[in-house]
């Protein structure tokens, strides 16, 4: 079995449990590989060591940039991910640094599944293609006030937004910037996309979820600086007035492994500090 580690290197206690991990794994017969720049380090092989497409799984140290990160700059390795969180906030990375030794041994012994997840891809007016796991985003950047958006979906006219911006999810999404913008929470395992509206004008404007075979365009109307698009906290385009971004899903999936006893809604729960308790109703006896 071949196993490649990514850590977040920049979190002060990831190199002390790459190193546990790899020592975990490779007295199980695992042989563990890592980016090229830290496998020295690391005392592993190096990943352009090894056939890529004989990688079992890929684990990440960090949290859900942390896996952000490896999907975007190794868009070739298409073995499942199991994300082990060494911050806080995490709905992807999901594993506390607490279980990470039961957690491998669930990974060695086949006790998980693999959850795969849809993708979505954008082009620009320009022509540039970009994919993303959690979401588009159209903001109007360095404009003082509100832009107008106007959405079409498969060439049907939806809306116009007069707002900040509009937030394009995945359900891996839901949980992160389209939830701060109050879209809704989508479970991982659904197929749809979430179109919300960042601090629209008018109040009756609200998130929309729409099946993801469907085609997405925002045009940007106002006559206005050139907003930004961003896609998943990372590379930006700018689009000027009246050019189009066109979003479809991916033909690309990503698959995360989900170890049995994982529990997604104790995990928003957790992530989210909701204080609910379960309540039983009190029986009259007569």
């Amino acid at each position: 079995m071949i196993i490649a580690l990514f850590a977040n290197m920049r979190k002060k206690e990831a190199f002390q449990v790459a190193k546990q991990t790899t020592q975990f794994l490779e007295g199980r017969g695992v042989r563990v590989v890592a980016r090229d720049e830290e496998a020295a380090d690391l005392e592993v092989a190096p990943l352009s060591s090894v056939d890529q497409e004989k990688i079992d799984f890929l684990i990440s140290l960090g949290g859900d940039g942390t896996i952000l990160r490896v999907i975007h700059h190794f868009p070739h390795l298409d073995a499942p991910i199991l994300g082990v969180n060494l911050g806080h906030l995490g709905f992807m990375a999901d594993i506390p640094l607490s279980k990470l030794y039961e957690s491998l041994e669930d990974l060695l012994s086949g006790a998980f599944e693999v959850d795969h997840r849809i993708m979505m891809e954008a082009l620009t007016a320009s022509g540039e293609r970009c994919l993303a796991v959690n979401e588009l985003v159209v903001h109007r950047s360095p404009n003082p006030s509100l832009i107008d958006l106007s959405i079409h979906v498969d060439g049907v006219y939806l809306n116009t937004f007069s707002a900040d911006g509009i937030i394009i999810s995945t359900p891996s999404g839901s949980t992160a910037y389209s939830l701060a913008a109050g879209g809704p929470i989508l479970t991982p395992e659904l197929e749809a996309i979430v179109i919300t509206p960042i601090s629209p004008h008018t109040i009756s404007n609200r998130p929309l979820v729409l099946m993801p075979k469907q085609q997405i365009e925002v045009q940007y109307l106002s006559p206005y600086d050139p907003v930004e698009i961003t896609y998943d906290g990372f590379s930006r385009y700018t689009m000027a007035t009246n050019e189009v971004l066109s979003i479809t899903r991916a033909k690309k999936q990503f698959k995360m492994v989900q170890l049995e006893g994982s529990d997604y809604f104790s995990t928003l729960r957790t992530k989210l500090n909701w204080s609910g308790q379960v309540r039983y109703a009190e029986l009259n006896h007569q």
